[in-house]
C-alpha cells in the first residue's frame, strides 16, 4: 500500500510539513510496511518560500526586514536552481534551464499572522519588509517568485515599492518614507523607478482592485478594517491608483485585471511598476511538486487542513487533491479541525465536539494522529 500525505497548514496550529509528519507517525505505527509519501502543501501564503524550496533542493536565506506595524521581524527567502525545478513548473514560468529563481512569501514579511489582534489595522500596515525582501533575495538571481498569500495590508504595495526605490512625494517635494493609507492623502506625485529580475507572482485571487470585488472591500475587514471605512479607503486607493498609472504611463483599466486586488493591490502595484506577471498559484505549486504524477502513484491520500469549507472544494489545495483522487477512483481522506462541507465516510473532523478551540489549537497534532489511527 502507498499512501500519499498531503496536508496543507492547520492555521494558528501546526504547519503543513508538523501535518504530514503526525499522520505519516500515526500510520507507521498501524501499518510499518505501507510505503509513505510526505507531500506538504502550500497556499501562497505561510510555507510558501520553504515549502517549495525544500522540494526544489534549495537553500534558505535569513533576512531581518520590518514587519507590517513597523517592528523588525526575522525573514527569509530561498534560492533553487532552475533545473531543479520540475519541468512542468518550469516551464508554466517560461524559465529555462540555466539560471537561479528566488522565492519568497509576503506572510513572513507583511502577514496578518506577525499581528495580534488589537494591532490589525489595514490604514497602518505596510508591505515595506516585502520590498525589502525582495530587494535582499534579487542579488545574483536571474527571476523572482512572490507567493502573496496572507497578508496583513491594504496598501497597494506602496510599502514594497518604497523599499525598492520609489518616492512618494508630499505638496512639499519630501518623500514619505513609509507610505501606509494613512499617509495617502499626501502623496501628490510618485517618481523613480525599480530595478528587478523578472518577477511572477504567483496568485490564485481572481478579485479586481477596486468596488464590490476589490482588495478593500473583500479582504479589509479581514485584516481589522471597520466596515464603515470600506468605502473610504477605496476612494483613496482609487486616486493613488490613478497617479500610479499616469507615472508609469499604464493604463488605467489595469485595475480591472483579475488578480490586481491580490495582498491589497500589491500585485497591482508590482504589475505597473515592475511589470510582475501573474501565475496561477495553486496549479503552480501542484507541478512544482509533482502533485498529478505523485496522486496516480498512491493507492490512497491523506489530506486535510484547519477548515475545509466550500471554498477548499474551489479548486485550491486539499479541494483539488481530493477531486483528482476521485476522477482517477482512489480514495482520498480529508482530516480538518472543522468540516463545513456535506460530508461523506472519507471527511473527518479531528477535534471532539465538546472541546474548546481554544484548548484544541495547541493539541492539533495530537488530535490528528489519533484521529488518523481511528480511521486506520
Amino acid at each position: 500500500m502507498r499512501a500519499l500525505i498531503a496536508f496543507d497548514k492547520f492555521k494558528h496550529a501546526l504547519g503543513a510539513r508538523a501535518a504530514c509528519e503526525a499522520a505519516a507517525a500515526a500510520l507507521r505505527a498501524k501499518h510499518p510496511a505501507w510505503e509513505l509519501d510526505l507531500c506538504p502543501l502550500t497556499d501562497g501564503g505561510d510555507g510558501f518560500c520553504e515549502t517549495l524550496t525544500e522540494a526544489a533542493g534549495g537553500g534558505l536565506c535569513a533576512h531581518q526586514v520590518t514587519g507590517p506595524r513597523g517592528a523588525p521581524v526575522g525573514a527569509h527567502f530561498g534560492r533553487v536552481a532552475y533545473a531543479k525545478i520540475f519541468p512542468a513548473a518550469r516551464a508554466r514560468l517560461g524559465l529555462l534551464t540555466n539560471g537561479t529563481l528566488a522565492l519568497v512569501d509576503m506572510a513572513s514579511a507583511s502577514g496578518l499572522e506577525l499581528l495580534g489582534p488589537g494591532q490589525r489595522d489595514p490604514w497602518h500596515a505596510t508591505t515595506l519588509g516585502t520590498g525589502e525582501l525582495l530587494r535582499a533575495a534579487a542579488t545574483r538571481v536571474d527571476a523572482l517568485l512572490l507567493g502573496v498569500g496572507g497578508s496583513a495590508t491594504n496598501d497597494l504595495g506602496l510599502g514594497a515599492l518604497a523599499a525598492l526605490g520609489l518616492k512618494f512625494l508630499d505638496p512639499s517635494g519630501a518623500a514619505i518614507a513609509v507610505p501606509t493609507p494613512a499617509t495617502w492623502d499626501r502623496i501628490v506625485r510618485i517618481e523613480g523607478r525599480i530595478d528587478l529580475p523578472p518577477l511572477f507572482i504567483a496568485c490564485d485571487v481572481t478579485n479586481p482592485l477596486l468596488g464590490p470585488r476589490g482588495a478593500t472591500a473583500t479582504f479589509g475587514p479581514q485584516k481589522g478594517l471597520p466596515r464603515a471605512e470600506v468605502e473610504k479607503m477605496d476612494t483613496a486607493m482609487a486616486r493613488i491608483a490613478a497617479l500610479f498609472c499616469k507615472a508609469c504611463g499604464r493604463p488605467l483599466s489595469l485595475t480591472d485585471t483579475p488578480g490586481a486586488g491580490a495582498a491589497g493591490g500589491l500585485a497591482f502595484g508590482l504589475m505597473v511598476v515592475g511589470g510582475a506577471q501573474l501565475v496561477a498559484g495553486f496549479d503552480l505549486v501542484a507541478d512544482w511538486l509533482d502533485l498529478p504524477q505523485r496522486i496516480a502513484a498512491a493507492d490512497l491520500i491523506l489530506t486535510g487542513e484547519g477548515r475545509f469549507d466550500a471554498t477548499s472544494l474551489g479548486g485550491k489545495g486539499p479541494g483539488s487533491l481530493v477531486g483528482e483522487a476521485r476522477r482517477l477512483g482512489k480514495p482520498a481522506h480529508v482530516f480538518a479541525g472543522s468540516l463545513a462541507v456535506e460530508a461523506d465516510a472519507l471527511f473527518h473532523a479531528i477535534t471532539p465536539a465538546d472541546l474548546p478551540l481554544a484548548e484544541a489549537l495547541p493539541r492539533t497534532a495530537e488530535l490528528l494522529a489519533a484521529a488518523v489511527r481511528r480511521v486506520f
